[in-house]
């Protein structure tokens, strides 16, 4: 099932890029788009989407002042903001609301994209465990162990833990080595982000990689676990 989202924003240009960038993966559809504050609660109440975007400044008021009035209609709907506010008791009351994720603009695709692949991820964690432990618990909160040094908590751009977790146990379930597409549809990302995973786990000694050659003689990466 896809993720339902509504982007509310008041420049109709921004709104499509937005929509263009969310078109790109295949865990949400765009159900709809709010030019004002209004037309937001009036699409969350048809709709009913999982995931708002939503921008600070619309021309009858802020997206901050719609977080009270979202929460207590939607208390499930998970909330980006996009915007180009750098107001810091905005940026406070986003977090006191449980907004997700802020984004300050101009936000370029990349950061864009993986804000979203982290999302995703996150959301299919929470559905894959009906129980859960400490470790799933810090996992989710981006907490560190009291007993894992900082070292091992530091990654590199790019590399998000939540991610790298589900590479890992990709590679440990599997009885062969991988290609980064057997990877890439496993943990639901695409091939470049899978494949920039298995690198960085060569890097840090805990897969290996190999070249074999199909039958049409074409070379092709596989990955397994040290």
């Amino acid at each position: 099932m896809k993720i339902k989202a509504v982007i509310a924003e008041d420049d109709f240009r921004v709104a499509a890029i937005h929509e263009k960038f969310l078109g790109s993966f295949d865990g949400i559809e765009v159900v709809g788009k709010a030019l004002n504050g209004k037309e937001t609660i009036e699409i969350l109440k048809k709709e009913k989407p999982d995931l708002l975007l939503l921008d600070v400044y619309m021309p009858d008021q802020l997206g901050t002042d719609l977080l009270p009035i979202i929460r207590k209609q939607f208390a499930n709907l998970d909330i980006i903001m996009i915007t180009a506010a750098i107001d810091k008791e905005l940026f406070t009351k986003a977090l006191h609301y449980g907004v997700e994720y802020f984004l300050i603009k101009p936000v370029k695709m990349e950061r864009f994209n993986e804000t979203i692949e982290e999302y995703l991820n996150k959301n299919q964690l929470l559905q894959s465990k009906q129980e859960i432990d400490q470790d799933f618990v810090d996992l989710i909160l981006k907490k560190s162990s009291p007993t894992t040094t900082t070292k091992e908590t530091v990654l590199p751009k790019g590399i998000d833990e939540i991610t790298l977790v589900k590479v890992r146990t990709v590679l440990e379930n599997s009885k062969t080595s991988l290609s980064a597409e057997q990877v890439s549809e496993q943990i639901g990302a695409s091939r470049i982000t899978a494949r920039r995973y298995l690198e960085y786990l060569i890097t840090v000694k805990e897969c290996k990689a190999e070249v074999v050659y199909g039958v049409v003689g074409r070379p092709e990466r596989r990955y397994c676990k040290i």
